[in-house]
């Protein structure tokens, strides 16, 4: 009789469940599907990454035992680097914008990570947290994770979320629908499903402020529209990441109709999730309004909103930066 075979704490990446997200669903007709990352050990979908450089580090022979990893993050990679890197034996050093929720920075703390906050500066200004990062990687021969140029961040997408969607879905997906951090989401996800089928849609959902709205639109990064509390997406180049990615559309999505999403979803069908996953799954449904009943759509659920609680879930906060939670889905999208 064989043995049952056990494993520790990162072999539990991805394979996450997809949601149907019933009164979006019905709502538009279609299938509305949300992949719950925040499923993940360390909580989110940047899991998923912080797992793909760290094995391709390995395999590279660039990360070895008992190294330092660096890294400048939102918060969700650093706290998936830290995660994965406790159960394969590394030590982490986070460099993060002081924008970032408290509750980001203390679970760092918590994790164990060493945790550097930075004022939040343009990735054209030296002070930017992921040039920080590069130097102290330089500085001190600690293996920097460079998840926005690092292609082992789309690469791990295009080995396990996109096949994952296929899947779950027997095929039947008409639409992937992500908002862009680093890209490695979107596009090693989209390559996969276009892989699959060439039909398979492929949809930018992006804040306000965000330049990738613009470059996938007009093939430029020069709108400046405005600024969105996201946290963890919005991306004002084209990083290697999503160096030869195209979209079929690409949404603005505006920080109320997210919020909107977020808690309707939390008061009526009990997922407790952070802003960019109301932008993902806004962007969803407005491509499922656009196209009319029958697709299959598939979003992320990128993290809880655990993170988030001082600032998307705190009445005075949102009164102070003029977020309604009252206002309905149907009103955000036109529908009532």
């Amino acid at each position: 009789m064989s043995r049952p075979v056990y494993h520790t704490l990162d072999q539990y990446v991805g394979k996450t469940p997809l949601i149907r997200l019933k009164k979006l669903s019905e709502l538009t007709g279609c299938e509305i599907l949300g992949k719950a990352e925040f499923m993940n050990p360390g909580g989110s979908v940047k899991d998923r990454a912080a797992h793909g450089i760290i094995t391709d580090g390995e395999k590279s022979g660039l990360l070895k035992p008992g190294d330092t990893i660096v890294e400048g993050t939102a918060g969700n990679t650093g706290i998936g680097l830290t995660v994965i890197g406790h159960a394969r034996g590394y030590k982490t050093v986070i460099v993060i914008p002081d924008t970032q929720s408290p509750e980001k920075i203390q679970q760092l703390r918590t994790l164990g990570a060493a945790v550097i906050p930075v004022p939040a500066k343009p990735y054209s200004d030296p002070g930017n947290y992921n040039h920080i990062a590069r130097g102290l990687a330089e500085k001190n021969g600690w293996f920097w994770a460079n998840q926005f140029d690092n292609i082992a961040n789309r690469q791990v997408h295009y080995k396990t979320t996109g096949p994952e969607i296929w899947d779950q879905t027997e095929g039947t997906v008409d639409a992937f629908v992500s908002a862009v951090g680093t890209g490695g989401t979107l596009a090693g996800t989209s390559i996969y499903l276009r892989e699959r089928n060439p039909d398979v849609a492929v949809i930018c959902a992006d804040p306000y402020g965000a330049a990738m709205w613009s470059w996938f639109t007009n093939g430029n990064l020069d709108t400046d529209d405005g600024d969105s509390f996201a946290e963890g997406i919005g991306q004002s180049r084209v990083t290697r990441n999503l160096e030869g990615i195209s979209v079929d559309q690409a949404y603005r999505i505006e920080d109320q109709v997210a919020l909107s999403v977020i808690y309707q979803l939390l008061h009526e069908e009990g997922l407790f999730l952070g802003l960019s996953s109301g932008i993902n799954i806004a962007g969803a449904v407005r491509y499922a309004l656009e196209q009319g009943p029958g697709k299959t759509v598939v979003t992320l659920l990128c993290d809880s909103g655990s993170k988030y609680q001082s600032k998307l879930y705190n009445d005075d906060w949102l009164i102070e930066n003029g977020l309604n939670p009252e206002i309905s889905v149907e009103s955000v999208f036109g529908l009532g």
